[in-house]
């Protein structure tokens, strides 16, 4: 049975010298992550993090290959990678919790970082639109995966992976979709917004106080000393000096508008949504679920806007379940065949 606690402070006590040695192997960090990632104190984002590396992506969008950070699977399996994605301004570290689940349930689990965002050497800023955005993942996956995939995208990065899914049709295999950021029309009026009073915006985009309401409102009842753990952990990558250009990049360029391209996704997917989400109303989890062609909807209580930060074993059972559905259809199958035949045998020697 997988169990995790999301929050370190209630960690099981028979498991704290377990998080004690993390923390206390937890400063071999590598070289390219900002400094202040000393000052985590979550024993789940300091082991995470002591795993990104950086892989070259070459793109025909830049000259150069981009140094593309990323958490590596252990191991490899013959069912199909799960690729984690992440959301809007986020990086890889917002699977720290589910991460382990999945790895330690036998799956190839990767956890990539979406170019502009995440812990990627963008020091030569190439562009941060979706289509290279899109043109990224890509080429990372036509490197160094080459498989079908189980793709995972939470908040905006479900219409991430609905984008990739749509115009990759051959590298995905099935779709998670988390508390889906997939109706906005994508940046809006801050495309027409002038870069000086965009670049001010973005600025207060990775303020402390705007971060700690975000997190208010994003889950339930955290304590706020978690709460302002868990908000350096997701600004970390803005301490990078290129984090405000990739950013106003990606919003000038228009962002995501995927709500018309829903109905082409050809994938089973399996969507997970918070009921108590304050972000993005559960309505819009029973849309997308009749707009899907192929869609199974699961919805955990007393869950915010980030059920695979809040309620990681939910999470991963549900993932866990959906990735082995075929696998036990089939096994159940034989099993049924091998039955039939058995009876015939006994029948026959009558």
């Amino acid at each position: 049975m997988l169990t995790l606690t999301a929050s370190p402070e209630l960690v099981p006590t028979k498991r704290r010298a377990h998080v004690k040695l993390f923390t206390a192997q937890g400063s071999d960090f590598p070289s390219f992550l900002p400094k202040e990632v000393e000052n985590i104190k979550d024993p789940f984002a300091r082991k995470l993090a002591t795993r990104i590396e950086r892989l070259p992506v070459s793109v025909g969008f830049a000259d150069r290959s981009i140094m593309s950070s990323c958490v590596k699977p252990l191991m490899q399996s013959e069912r199909s990678p799960v690729i984690l994605l992440h959301g809007f301004d986020s990086s890889c570290l917002e699977w720290r919790y589910t991460f382990p689940l999945l790895e330690e349930a036998g799956l190839e689990t990767w956890a990539v970082d979406v170019l502009g965002w995440g812990f990627s050497d963008l020091e030569r800023l190439p562009s941060c639109d979706v289509a290279s955005k899109r043109d990224h993942l890509y080429q990372l996956w036509k490197s160094y995966i080459r498989r079908p995939i189980i793709l995972i995208g939470p908040s905006l990065g479900a219409a991430v992976a609905i984008d990739f899914a749509i115009n990759h049709p051959e590298a995905v295999e099935k779709l998670v979709l988390i508390d889906a950021s997939v109706y906005a029309e994508d940046t809006g009026n801050l495309a027409k917004l002038p870069r000086a009073i965009a670049y001010a915006g973005v600025y207060l985009l990775k303020s402390t106080p705007l971060r700690l309401y975000v997190n208010l409102i994003a889950f339930n009842s955290l304590p706020l000393n978690t709460s302002i753990d868990w908000m350096n952990v997701g600004r970390l990558h803005c301490l990078y000096p290129w984090w405000e250009d990739a950013t106003v990049n990606f919003m000038n360029s228009g962002g995501y508008n995927v709500s018309a391209q829903i109905k082409k996704v050809k994938q089973k997917t399996l969507i997970i949504w918070g009921e108590d989400d304050q972000i993005i109303s559960n309505k819009l989890a029973v849309r997308l679920h009749c707009e899907l062609p192929d869609a199974v909807i699961r919805q955990i209580p007393d869950c915010g806007h980030l059920p695979h930060v809040e309620k990681p074993n939910s999470v991963a059972k549900l993932i866990l379940d959906f990735v082995g559905e075929d696998s036990n259809k089939e096994a159940q199958s034989v099993s049924q065949q091998g039955e039939q035949e058995h009876r015939r045998g006994q029948r026959d020697s009558l």
